[in-house]
């Protein structure tokens, strides 16, 4: 996990342009460089890195010999980078993943590099010998990467919008700062002033396509056919295989445990294979909630039940109020539920950089829409219906639950880990009739629970136990998280500015008074940035006027059972 940055074709000096890249400094506590490219003042690349793989030559942009010519810049970590340089006898000149990328392009062209890296990724990769400019992001951006680009061919790239929307340009810089598509990658010509113009922008992967670093995968070809036993064991390989790859670290292995179905997969399957390849430290789980919630009680039962060194973090109501505006500034959205759901992972991300030397932390975002885990599933009309909203869900990620996972962590300097959202594990269980991955018993995520079921990984009350939001899992069952919220917000927010919202605020206006003050938060750091939330995250098929699972009538806590 590191922070991106570039210009290409700015008018203004790049010392005071440089500033903005010192927005994104969190992302990479451990050494920072600023670059200006040979032969074009006006073009340069900023990197904050935090060294998790190759801490001797890990500094970007990254130059080799063999292509001179050649300029990298990339956030992420690429998994199959050795069976990469295995399959096509690459001569690496340094031990950083990210290499691959270079000789992938040099053999191949964009195209072939982006759909090739196993992993997840942001790049911006400079070629002056050909005068090209790429810039691209993994299937489901859980790197993130915004662009600014000027009608004039100025040329803005960060990880974060925070580092551009401060940026001097001679046309003011009215263009809009905007998300870098998910699975995508641009082309663009570099002109000798600097400037560039966008070519074509081309979606490289979609997540129900297996992907074709396939072929020199760790794991070979699966067996085929739908009959339950094969589907179960395929589930279970390509899972397994999911964690072990992102192992690749050279700096402590974490994990937040929330205690649900997620959480606690990824850490006992995580245990188990760090035993298997001998790392010599315990591995830390890390839960936050307040005195007695759900989430801390079931957390607690599986950190025993795996042997994990278990940390704790109390929430207490004022610390989590008092975190709520650094929370959206690091978030960059006000959508309702991502910032209910942050505070949380953004207290324990704070915790887990003061208090450990865990900096590589596994988490288990990607799963609900994958395996159709939110509560309303039990709502769709059909399987087919309930097919198709998975995957609206996963195109969407990088406005939700990849963002708020990204952020929370990457705003202590962690690096995060996702291994649901491996491209074959997803594009396998995407596969799979429609029918099979339905909820079933009344009991969502049916068929990855069945998956496990009899690998003694997790005790059979947390294998089976019913979807709790990580927002609302964190409070009592008696007062949910998202209501000690708005009892604080109500007193904050005068009726009558709720009633002249959708004046003040015209593109998704508020309701509650709770949208509505995260809001004002918002449009004080990101004044006419709303378009980054293109509509606010909500249940389907039933009448939710509140995000919260615990609003649905399907919802029943385990203390009303």
């Amino acid at each position: 996990m590191c922070g991106i940055w570039a210009l290409f074709g700015s008018d203004e000096c790049l010392s005071v342009q440089c500033l903005s890249a010192m927005k994104i400094a969190h992302r990479g506590p451990d050494a920072f460089r600023f670059e200006n490219v040979n032969g074009f003042t006006n073009c340069c690349f900023g990197f904050h890195r935090l060294a998790v793989v190759d801490q001797l030559y890990g500094m970007q942009p990254i130059r080799v010999k063999k292509f001179p010519y050649l300029w990298l810049c990339y956030n992420g970590e690429i998994y199959n980078f050795k069976q990469l340089q295995k399959q096509f006898g690459f001569d690496f000149q340094t031990l950083v993943d990210g290499e691959v990328i270079l000789h992938l392009y040099n053999r191949g062209g964009i195209e072939q590099t982006a759909s090739m890296l196993d992993g997840v990724f942001a790049f911006i990769l400079l070629d002056t010998a050909n005068r090209k400019v790429f810039l691209a992001r993994d299937t489901y951006g859980v790197r993130p990467l915004f662009k600014v680009l000027t009608d004039d061919g100025f040329l803005g790239v960060c990880s974060e919008a925070k580092g551009l929307i401060n940026l001097k340009h001679s046309t003011s810089l009215c263009s809009k700062v905007e998300p870098f598509l998910p699975g995508h990658y641009e082309v663009l010509d570099l002109k000798p002033s600097g400037k560039v113009a966008s070519v074509e922008l081309v979606k490289f992967h979609s997540c129900k396509d297996e992907p074709l670093h396939v072929a020199c995968d760790t794991v070979e070809a699966l067996p085929s056919g739908f009959d339950i036993d094969t589907v179960k064991s395929n589930i279970r390989i390509l899972f397994e295989n999911a964690v072990r790859k992102r192992l690749m670290a050279h700096r402590r292995i974490g994990c937040l445990l929330s205690g649900g179905l997620d959480s606690s997969l990824v850490a006992a399957v995580l245990l188990k294979l760090m035993k298997e390849i001998n790392i010599n430290y315990p591995l830390q789980t890390f839960a936050i909630g307040m005195e007695n919630s759900p989430d801390l009680l079931a957390a607690r039962k599986v950190a025993a039940h795996i042997g994990s060194e278990h940390h704790e973090v109390i929430l207490n109501t004022e610390e989590g109020i008092q975190a709520i505006e650094e929370v959206i500034f690091s978030l960059e959205t006000y959508d309702i539920t991502t910032i209910r759901a942050s505070i949380g992972m953004y207290l324990v991300s704070k915790y887990i950089r003061k208090k450990t030397d865990s900096v590589v932390i596994f988490s288990g975002e990607g799963s609900d829409e994958l395996t159709q885990g939110y509560i309303y599933f039990h709502k769709a009309p059909s399987p087919e219906e309930a097919a198709e909203e998975s995957e609206r869900l996963l195109k969407e990620l990088y406005l939700f639950d990849v963002l708020r996972a990204d952020r929370t962590t990457a705003a202590h300097g962690l690096e995060l880990r996702v291994p649901f959202l491996d491209h074959r594990f997803t594009s396998y269980y995407l596969s799979l009739p429609a029918e099979l991955r339905i909820p079933k018993n009344g009991i969502e995520k049916y068929l990855l629970r069945l998956s496990f079921e009899d690998s003694n990984l997790l005790p059979k009350e947390i294998l089976w136990r019913p979807k709790e939001a990580f927002s609302d899992g964190i409070a009592s069952v008696k007062k949910s998280w998202f209501s000690i919220l708005q009892d604080y917000i109500d007193q904050q927010v005068d009726d009558l500015l709720l009633e002249k919202a959708a004046e003040k605020y015209p593109f998704n206006p508020p309701k509650t008074k709770e949208s509505y003050y995260y809001r004002q938060i918002f449009e004080k750091h990101y004044p006419g940035r709303s378009s980054w939330l293109p509509h606010y995250w909500m249940p389907r098929w039933v009448k939710a006027t509140d995000p919260s699972a615990r609003t649905l009538k399907h919802y029943k806590s385990a203390t009303q059972e």
